[in-house]
């Protein structure tokens, strides 16, 4: 099977007997991939996953869903089967928003609804702030839509970040694609996600490694792992936040991130961000588990988001 829409392809996957496809959509620098569950017209879903991880992040979670929607879980540039981004490009969240647009006018999307995990939730939000007539619903999982960071901290975080993407193009050419057994490759991502369940380890790992010679490397770009310098405050963050029109359920996890932010410090940022969703009527949940809740148990999360999606 192959079809042709404004140059996305649909590649034939071994998964097919589960209605299971690939996604292959080009961009300037290479492709954009992802997974393609659902019938061709259904009620159209983007599903955007975290930092480092890869659109498997929702192989548990889809198939618990209504099936007449039409899911797109995308790899985001840098992660996954997905190009990595140009040399000279950071990874920063407005980037991120202009992949969103990519993918949706190839697959000429003019109203969806987005799912989001931790970082994709982020850029859920303010995809979803900046292009409200565009998004109908959106689900945040394990994300408040927006993370804030303190102004006085903003430009000691972009000064590390330009000498971090120095240091990084000075070493590139030395060090090269380190190699793992798969064993190894399996423990470093735990180490990384020690919530991570064993079954969930080997679904990332699945379109997270490839084969090179003598075992596996990480397929994801390691300049993930440099500081992203546009930063936003709380203040520009609940600006956003008001330009928000689409329905809105967010789901926390009592193990999760919210535990982290307010060790960070951050209970302030998260408390006004939660505030800002219920004085607007919009959802918020918290259900036990941990950060990776969607992966791990989907069954607790699956029913919030089937009954807000078939009602929104």
């Amino acid at each position: 099977m192959m079809q042709s829409l404004k140059g996305v392809r649909h590649l034939n996957s071994s998964t097919v007997k589960q209605a299971v496809s690939e996604l292959s959509i080009p961009v300037p620098w290479g492709e954009i991939r992802g997974k393609i569950w659902g019938p061709d017209h259904g009620r159209p879903v983007m599903c955007l996953h975290g930092w480092a991880d890869n659109c498997g992040t929702f192989n548990s979670l889809i198939p618990l869903l209504p099936k007449e929607y039409r899911y797109v879980a995308l790899d985001l540039p840098g992660h996954g089967l997905s190009s990595h981004r140009p040399p000279e490009a950071f990874y920063s969240f407005p980037l991120y928003l202009m992949d969103v647009r990519r993918v949706a006018d190839a697959l000429q999307w003019n109203r969806f609804s987005i799912i989001g995990h931790s970082m994709g939730g982020n850029i859920a939000g303010l995809f979803s702030a900046l292009y409200p007539e565009k998004v109908d619903a959106i689900v945040l999982l394990d994300s408040y839509g927006f993370l804030p960071t303190d102004s006085k901290e903003i430009p000691e975080v972009i000064r590390q970040g330009l000498d971090e993407m120095l240091q990084f193009e000075e070493k590139a050419e030395e060090k090269g694609r380190r190699v793992y057994t798969y064993e190894k490759a399996a423990e470093r991502l735990l180490a990384a996600n020690p919530t991570l369940s064993e079954q969930s380890v080997r679904i990332l790992l699945e379109r997270g490694l490839d084969q090179v010679d003598g075992g596996v490397a990480f397929t994801r770009d390691f300049r993930l792992n440099l500081k992203n310098i546009v930063r936003t405050t709380l203040e520009q963050c609940l600006e956003f936040q008001k330009r928000i029109t689409a329905s809105t359920l967010v789901i926390l996890a009592e193990d999760g991130f919210e535990k982290v932010f307010a060790e960070r410090d951050g209970k302030k940022a998260s408390s006004a961000l939660v505030q800002a969703y219920r004085d607007r009527n919009q959802t918020v949940v918290r259900v036990p588990g941990d950060h990776h809740i969607h992966l791990n148990d989907a069954e607790v999360v699956a029913p919030l988001v089937s009954d807000f999606l078939q009602t929104n």
